[in-house]
Order: structure tokens, then C-alpha cells, then sequence
């Protein structure tokens, strides 16, 4: 198992209210919090997911402080945004999206990889059901201001089964170069072996946010990044084809020559 950690440095945002590291602190004496409001809306549970298969998750299209649920399994988020994407997705009732501050919404945070909204919690974890399973690896980036995070990937639905891989996540310090505590993105990646089914986004609720999560690779993607062109075809020089243009260069030396 081969875990991945690089420094992102980038400009977009995280969780909060939109308070700043001097002025916000959290009641658990951390600095403040991804979102200060706690009057979330609560989702119902989450139906069955259909088919899985590798996509980057960069909750773009769902509001703030709205349960994610059947978004990326082609239905709605808990206040009704979609329909999304048909994934095979389907996160668990504590997995809420929120929107920057900058973008209009509560978010205390920026810099994040892509668009103006991510994935938080403020009860429990965040967990993700992939009916369909992947393999090979599975990435995200994410922001921890002041308490560290764990994911875990399971071969079962519902968090339950083998753990696949694990991933602890270290503190991500505030940059103290924006207005905002969760400012400092980090690339986490894990390859493991066999299928995974299900994923816990875990860590201290309202203290940590995740983007662009991607499965099926252990580099995240970005759905908003620019599209490589394609490399350029290599000629291929047949031995015919060396030794006439061989003889045209003798020609040539030999025509300079004579003159």
C-alpha cells in the first residue's frame, strides 16, 4: 500500500462561517470552524446506489449546508439541487456540501482545487456508498485547520467489511494569507488492492473539509482543470527509408563537392 502526500498550493476555499482565524475559535479551543451555523437541514437515509465506476466528486451543483444523498447516483441532494450526475454514489445522512462565503454562502474557507463548494459533516462522518465498487486507488483533496482526519476505504457497504486502506490526515495550518481558516489544501492519494465498496470521511465534525474526490486513482483529479492536447505521433523510420535518405545526404556532400 503506497500512500501519496504532496503540498497543494492553490487559491480556493473551505468550511466555516466566513470568520477569521483571530476573531473565530471553536468551542473545543481549535481555531474556528469550517461552518459556524449548526441549523443544518438533516437528510432522510440514503436509497441503494446502482452502478460504480471512477468519477471526480467536486460537489459543484449542490447548495450550501445541503445533504449530498442520491446527487451523484443520477437523483437529488436533501434540498431537492440535481439532478446530478449518475455515478452509482450515494453519501450517507451526515455528508453535507457547503459554499465558500466568498460564493454567497457560510463556508470559512478558499483555495480549494475546484468551483465554490465542498463536502463536510457536523455530526458523525461522511460515509460514501459505491454499489458497483473500484479498484486501484482512491484520492481527494482536503483542509484540517487545526484537528487532524482519518479516511477509510472498505471491500463492504455502509463502512463495514475489510479495511482496504487507511488514511490518517495531518493538520493542514492555516497559510495566514487570506481571511479565512481553511485555506491550506492538501492532495492525499492510497492504491490497495481489490474492490472497494464504501469510503468513511472521518475526523473532528465541522473541522474538516474534502473536494474532488476521485475514485479509481490515488492522484485526484480536477474536472475544471484544462484538457492536455494529444502528444504528437513519433515517425517511424523504416530501414528502406533510413538509407535513402543516407544516400540523399552522401549525394548531397558529394554535389557541395564538386563545386
Amino acid at each position: 500500500m503506497q500512500l501519496r502526500s504532496v503540498l497543494f498550493a492553490a487559491t480556493s476555499v473551505l468550511l466555516g462561517a466566513g470568520l477569521s482565524p483571530a476573531s473565530a475559535v471553536a468551542s473545543n479551543g481549535g481555531l474556528c470552524c469550517l461552518d459556524a451555523r449548526e441549523d443544518v437541514v438533516r437528510s432522510v437515509p440514503a436509497v441503494p446506489a446502482g452502478s460504480g465506476g471512477d468519477a471526480v466528486l467536486d460537489f459543484e451543483g449542490l447548495g450550501n449546508q445541503e445533504p449530498v444523498e442520491n446527487f451523484y447516483n443520477g437523483g437529488l441532494g436533501g434540498n431537492g439541487s440535481g439532478p446530478g450526475p449518475n455515478y452509482g454514489v450515494v453519501f450517507g445522512s451526515s455528508s453535507l456540501s457547503i459554499i465558500s462565503e466568498e460564493a454567497g454562502g457560510t463556508g470559512n474557507f478558499t483555495n480549494n482545487p475546484s468551483g465554490d463548494t465542498i463536502l463536510f459533516f457536523l455530526t458523525g462522518s461522511a460515509v460514501v456508498d459505491v454499489d458497483g465498487g473500484f479498484d486501484t486507488g482512491f484520492s481527494f483533496f482536503y483542509s484540517a485547520a487545526s484537528n487532524p482526519g482519518v479516511v477509510r476505504v472498505y471491500d463492504g457497504p455502509g463502512a463495514t467489511g475489510t479495511v482496504l486502506a487507511e488514511l490518517n490526515l495531518p493538520v493542514t495550518p492555516p497559510t495566514g494569507s487570506t481571511p479565512y481558516t481553511f485555506d491550506n489544501w492538501v492532495p492525499f492519494g492510497v492504491t490497495f488492492s481489490g474492490v472497494a465498496r464504501s469510503v468513511d470521511f472521518g475526523g473532528t465534525a465541522n473541522q474538516i473539509g474534502f473536494d474532488n474526490i476521485t475514485l479509481g486513482s490515488d492522484v485526484p483529479g480536477n474536472p475544471g482543470g484544462p484538457v492536455l492536447p494529444p502528444a504528437a505521433p513519433v515517425p517511424v523510420v523504416g530501414p528502406l527509408a533510413l538509407i535513402l535518405m543516407t544516400l540523399g545526404v552522401m549525394l548531397l556532400g558529394w554535389v557541395v563537392a564538386r563545386r
